[in-house]
């Protein structure tokens, strides 16, 4: 049943980023505390506990990607990837995105966010790892058993991670022409939800000075995505 589960998760997985992300959005959200200094730490530890997760998805991606995805977006693999970050951890993209999402929602406030997007996200990552692997298994019997003893599913194991990094070339075409839009998205829909509470909080005189760097900030990041995706589609990146 799972695995049934998982392949329809895996179906549809581009759309759990943006559609849990967008809780946070939901009129009637409720702030988890109402108190301004916790909710700047909130902030605080939420971004960086995001920035951890975006900076994973970025040395995966352009250490060894791994392309799971057939033309019926069912779970595929050519080759069992096990170099890189998937030599600690077994799926280190799923767990970026956990921790970008979790991040975004601590540093949102939002009860409404933690208390139904997280649980969401986790069941359903659970169910594509549980798909992902009865297909692998399938596929590459021993040689994935052996991957599995060797490697934990979520919890990462960093020992040696130096000597990974050094002993690998880390590909930056390749990141920047698979990752642009994940954190364009993340970082201006977290920049907008901060302008937006604060603007409601304090109104525009009390907060000008926290408002203008915000939108300067999102200038940049959509800047930023743009110039990849001109670079991308005409081009002049390609991923390797």
């Amino acid at each position: 049943m799972i695995v049934k589960t998982g392949n329809f998760f895996f179906r549809y997985r581009n759309a759990l980023f943006p559609i849990v992300f967008a809780l946070l959005f939901f009129e009637g959200t409720w702030p988890l505390f109402d108190n301004h200094l916790i909710e700047m730490w909130e902030i605080v530890v939420g971004t960086t506990i995001a920035v951890c997760g975006q900076t994973l998805r970025a040395l995966t991606i352009g250490l060894a990607y791994i392309k799971r995805g057939g033309k019926k977006k069912k779970v595929y693999a050519e080759t069992l990837v096990q170099d890189g970050i998937f030599a600690h951890c077994r799926n280190p993209l799923y767990l970026g995105n956990i921790l970008i999402l979790l991040g975004v929602g601590i540093a949102g406030n939002s009860l409404l966010f933690v208390l139904f997007g997280i649980p969401l996200l986790l069941f359903a990552y659970l169910a594509i790892i549980h798909a992902e692997e009865n297909y692998l298994g399938k596929k590459f019997g021993q040689e994935f058993k052996d991957y599995c003893r060797r490697v934990n599913r979520i919890i990462p194991d960093f020992s040696g991670i130096g000597n990974t990094i050094k002993s690998m070339e880390f590909k930056w075409n390749r990141l920047v022409v698979k990752e642009y839009a994940t954190p364009f998205v993340w970082i201006t829909g977290l920049t907008f939800l901060i302008m937006k509470d604060t603007y409601l909080d304090y109104g525009y005189d009390a907060s000008k000075y926290t408002l203008w760097p915000l939108s300067i900030l999102s200038m940049v990041i959509t800047c930023a995505f743009f110039v990849a995706w001109y670079l991308k589609k005409n081009k002049f990146l390609r991923a390797k």
